[in-house]
C-alpha cells in the first residue's frame, strides 16, 4: 500500500470586506475548494467578523450575501458554514439568511 498525496489546484480562498469611514468594520473569508468526486466546486465560508461598534446594523447579513454570491461567481454547487453548538444566535442568524443544519462538524485541533 503506497500513501500518494498532491496538492489541488484551482482551490484558493477570497477575504471580503466591509470598511465604513476609512476603518474596516467586518469581513468573512471564502475558501473555494475542489475536489475529484465533484464537477463542480464548492464553498466554504469561514471567520465571520463584525467589529462590536457596528454589529446589529446588518453588516453580517451584507457578508454572507457577498460571500454568496461570489461562490456562485466560482460556480459552486454548495456553500458549508459551521459554528459552535453554544452560538444560538449565530445559528438563528445563518437560519434567517437560509441556510439550513446539516450534519456534525468534527474537528481535532493541531497546536
Amino acid at each position: 500500500m503506497e500513501l500518494v498525496s498532491k496538492k489541488i489546484k484551482n482551490s484558493y480562498a477570497v477575504r471580503i470586506s466591509i470598511v465604513q469611514r476609512n476603518k474596516e468594520a467586518g469581513s468573512a473569508y471564502l475558501y473555494v475548494l475542489t475536489n475529484d468526486l465533484h464537477k463542480k466546486p464548492f464553498g466554504f465560508i469561514e471567520n465571520v467578523y463584525v467589529s462590536e461598534a457596528h454589529r446589529g446594523k446588518g453588516i453580517g447579513t451584507k457578508l454572507v450575501k457577498a460571500v454568496i454570491e461570489e461562490a456562485k461567481k466560482a460556480n459552486c454547487y454548495k456553500i458549508i458554514g459551521t459554528s459552535r453548538n453554544t452560538s444560538e444566535k449565530v445559528h438563528r442568524f445563518y437560519d434567517k439568511l437560509g441556510f439550513k443544519r446539516h450534519g456534525i462538524e468534527f474537528r481535532i485541533d493541531l497546536e
